[in-house]
């Protein structure tokens, strides 16, 4: 927050004639924070004329002085400014000598005299840690955290003769999350090590953990572990039960704490649990808390004559830094030889710039204080060796379509690939042949337990939902970007599973999943409240304003048609909002999620953000619907099944639904249509996708007197259509998606035949291996037929006459269903268009077109084709979308 310090400054010179020039300042402080000041004010154009601070300690300078001396700046360096309690006249008149206008005072006062504090023309301003009148002096924001506020701030403030008390120029303040240590406040105000203190652990286990992220870092708290002192650092709340591990006493504890994978779990008085991730010991070693019970010791790596001479850089580096030791030796201790907090920020900064840029946090310094072991863990950082433990997958591979595609098979959860708790498995089936493409693990309840307390963990204690918005976006940049570089392999793996053509799946199926997730991308730095007006704004000066907040664990549940592309539409806005997800996947085409979350890993998506479970819909679907830690499902998929999902929801824990269900979207063709188009673009809205589509043209009203010609045209058409393997480039009709719907298929054209309904093309399947059935058309379709209310979901054209001009009626038979999804209308008359457009009862009317979406325009429907929108800003409202076909 630096630059609203910067921002006061300006004000001073821009607020009137007298203050046009830049300041003359004086820099009264100490410390990396007194530096980045220093630092910040030169850049802004202001002219320090004086830097007042500490004498050497250990023959070191002070951070402030060393960059005050590099620039030339006048450094004073005085142990005191006071003597029992009266200025010292020499170090007073030192300070007039440099002619300040203002000073900057870096969290420095109280033993500054008065007529120092008064001296300039602009007199003193104060930085401070805090919300004044919250917690005064050094430690500030440590009493900010150790107290539980919710709130901490920074501000810029006059000097006064209470030094402290002066008026306010300036307040900036940020929420304070529940896993914030002072470590994560310091990178948004900057301030003062406090001083270490030792952790009661005798108290309620949140008050434990406000303790010790309230010393996180700077200065640390400690306890007693088998007679030694040990400093507790990263500590976060335990949402549910600790992972197994081993027992550990602890001194005051109320019971023993235990060493678990995940660090180590304390309890409180309360019996809840907080777990630390870092311990640091008496000689300055830190050590992950996982690590206790284990000997730390590793075989030595060899140095390459490249690793050597850069081992030498850090060498000169650590003497630059310890300038009071005589030599670095392999044995030197960073810390016993006199480093403090500040030093550390230096060394991992100078060791980024000078070794191929390395990345270093500021622990691994504290894990590794001699200069041996600090050379052996940056040798290993550089080789790669240090990182997370790679992604091991169990692949079924396949050579197809000119290449190996390898799909991941196992459940998805917190972060790696793992069987279903029982080992159940199922196939998953290739409809162009009818053959196993591969085994997949069949989730449990169990599972679904799991990966929700995976996703919960991931948000409550995780970095996804406290990150950067635009980190975030960052990283779902990444993995639009991935997936993009595994295009071809997504829409391979999309066609065996789904038998989507492979054109159409690069296209659509993928194509458009790529989009999404660079659309919500960047959404993510976005999402924002409003400041609004209220009546009771006077006389006191009230203000409203609200704030988006991500809501937690989300469920999706996703359709077969569009495997890929409804994850995305699912999952990219709920990920861009900072939410964690747990995925179904439709059990019959589960293949490309799961190989979206092994790019998801690529792409640096952390543990428990992303869990996938293939599996069946009655019971991982059940178990979603009914979990109290699930706060939103959304399902694509059938009305009665959504139903009883949006039931299930109301019951257990009230959460939040959305839902896009079964469609029956009607096409009006006008006489004065667009004969070509309205023949492609109708045949186009049936068999889109093998007529598996949520928007399809579930029936065509078309007009009397263009009736016969439009039947005739389209079955010329259908004629030329390719039936065969999706792979093929020039196919056109794919197999249907899987043989129970290939069935369900052949008995409604049954159905309609009964019912009276004139089959004109098609009906059947087609004579070869695998799914495949014929377009069909069925003409002479009444209102009260089956084919006339019920969807197939299938290549299946419904057709019927209305007659010559009869716009009303046809309307009237056009909105005479449940559903509400979509709709189309053919006319060059563009007065005729709007009213029918503006009538239809459909979430998407179409106009001239058909099937045009797009990642930036809101889709779904009302009445039975369920609620809530996919993709686009919207507002939560009926929304009507308008989609114009403007070529005629």
């Amino acid at each position: 927050m630096l630059w609203t310090a910067s921002q006061v400054l300006r004000k001073f010179s821009t607020s009137s004639h007298y203050y046009q020039n830049k300041l003359k300042l004086a820099i009264i402080g100490q410390s990396l924070f007194g530096q980045e000041v220093y630092s910040n004010l030169r850049k802004q154009g202001h002219k320090v004329v004086g830097v007042f601070t500490v004498p050497d300690k250990d023959g070191k300078a002070d951070p402030l002085a060393v960059a005050a001396e590099k620039d030339g700046t006048p450094v004073f360096k005085f142990p005191r400014w006071r003597v029992k309690g009266k200025p010292i006249p020499e170090v007073v008149d030192a300070y007039k000598s440099v002619g300040a206008e203002l000073n900057v005072m870096p969290f420095c006062s109280q033993f500054i005299p008065m007529n120092v504090i008064d001296n300039p023309k602009h007199g003193s301003i104060i930085y401070h840690p805090s919300i004044l009148p919250l917690h005064r002096g050094a430690s500030a924001i440590n009493w900010t955290l150790i107290q539980g506020d919710k709130k901490a701030g920074f501000s810029v403030f006059w000097a006064d003769d209470g030094l402290d008390t002066g008026p306010i120029l300036l307040q900036r303040e940020c929420a304070v999350e529940p896993n914030d240590t002072v470590d994560t406040l310091y990178n948004r105000f900057l301030f003062p090590e406090g001083i270490k203190a030792m952790v009661n652990l005798a108290q309620p286990a949140e008050a434990i953990h406000n303790w010790i992220r309230g010393h996180d870092k700077v200065p640390g708290a400690w306890t007693v572990i088998n007679g030694q002192s040990v400093t507790l650092y990263g500590s976060s709340m335990l949402g549910g039960s600790a992972a197994a591990g081993q027992p550990l006493e602890i001194e005051g504890a109320s019971q023993p704490g235990i060493v678990t994978k995940n660090g180590l779990v304390l309890y409180g008085t309360d019996g809840k649990a907080l777990v630390v991730k870092n311990l640091q010991f008496e000689d300055g070693k830190m050590i992950p808390a996982s690590k206790y019970f284990s000997s730390g010791e590793s075989s030595s790596v060899e140095l390459t004559d490249d690793e050597k001479k850069m081992a030498e850089e850090i060498r000169n580096t650590w003497k630059g830094i310890l300038s009071n030791v005589s030599a670095i030796e392999n044995t030197t201790d960073f810390f016993k030889s006199g480093a403090a907090s500040m030093d550390v920020v230096r060394l991992v900064e100078e060791v980024k710039q000078k070794c191929a840029g390395v990345q270093l946090q500021n622990e691994d310094v504290y894990m590794a204080t001699t200069f041996q072991d600090f050379i052996q863990m940056f040798v290993r950082r550089l080789r790669g060796e240090d990182q997370e433990e790679e992604l091991l997958i169990d692949y079924a591979t396949k050579d197809v379509n000119n290449m190996t595609v390898k799909m991941p098979y196992q459940c998805f959860i917190n972060g790696g690939f793992e069987d279903a708790e029982n080992s159940k498995t199922y196939d998953t089936i290739n409809p162009t042949d009818g053959s196993v493409i591969c085994k997949v693990s069949y989730a449990s309840v169990g599972d679904v337990d799991r990966a929700v307390a995976a996703a919960k963990e991931a948000y409550e204690n995780g970095p996804w939902g406290r990150m950067n918005p635009r980190d975030r976006g960052s990283l779902l940049y990444k993995l639009a970007d991935l997936m993009e570089e595994h295009q071809e392999e997504l829409a391979t793996i999309e066609s065996i599973d789904s038998g989507a053509v492979y054109t159409l799946a690069l296209k659509t199926h993928v194509g458009m999943s790529i989009q999404t997730f660079r659309y919500f991308a960047g959404w993510c730095d976005k999402i924002q409240g409003k400041t609004i007006p209220i009546n009771q704004a006077r006389p006191n000066r009230n203000l409203t304003f609200t704030k988006k907040e991500p809501l937690g664990v989300c469920a999706i549940v996703i359709p077969w048609n569009y495997p890929l592309m409804m994850l995305a539409w699912k999952s990219a806005a709920c990920l861009a909002a900072g939410n964690t997800l747990v995925l179904k996947p439709a059990q019959v085409t589960p293949l490309t999620a799961l190989k979206f979350a092994e790019l998801s890993v690529k792409a640096g998506i952390p543990k428990g953000v992303i869990n996938i479970l293939p599996g069946s819909g009655g019971m991982v679907g059940q178990r979603l619907s009914d979990h109290p830690d699930i706060r939103k499902l959304g399902f694509t998929g059938s009305t009665p099944i959504g139903k009883q999902i949006m039931k299930s929801c109301a019951v257990s824990n009230l959460k939040k639904v959305s839902l896009e269900l079964g469609g029956k979207s009607p096409l009006i063709i006008f006489s004065d249509c667009d004969m070509d188009k309205a023949v492609r673009m109708g045949m186009s809205s049936v068999y889109f996708n093998k007529g598996e589509n949520c928007i399809a043209a579930g029936r065509l009203f078309v007009e009397e007197s263009i009736h016969d010609e439009y039947i005739s045209r389209v079955v010329e058409e259908i004629k030329k259509m390719k039936i065969g393997d999706p792979l093929d480039r020039s196919t056109d009709h794919g197999p249907q998606n899987h043989k129970a719907h290939l069935d369900k298929l052949l008995e409604y054209c049954e159905i309609g035949l009964k019912e009276g309904a004139t089959l004109v093309y098609g009906g059947k399947q087609v004579d070869r291996p695998g799914f495949f059935m014929e377009p069909t058309v069925f003409t002479d379709v009444e209102d009260h037929m089956f084919i006339a209310k019920e969807e197939s979901f299938g290549p299946v054209m419904v057709v019927s006459k209305f007659k010559n001009g009869d716009v009303d009626g046809v309307l009237q038979r056009a909105n005479d269903t449940e559903y509400g999804l979509a709709s189309g209308v053919f006319t060059r008359d563009i007065n005729k268009a709007m009213y029918v457009s503006e009538r239809l009862e459909a979430g998407t009317v179409f106009v001239n077109t058909y099937n045009k979406t797009d990642v930036a325009s809101p889709f779904g429907g009302f009445k039975q084709s369920g609620f809530g929108k996919d993709l686009g800003e919207w507002r939560p409202a009926v929304l009507l979308v308008f989609v114009l076909g403007l070529g005629l």
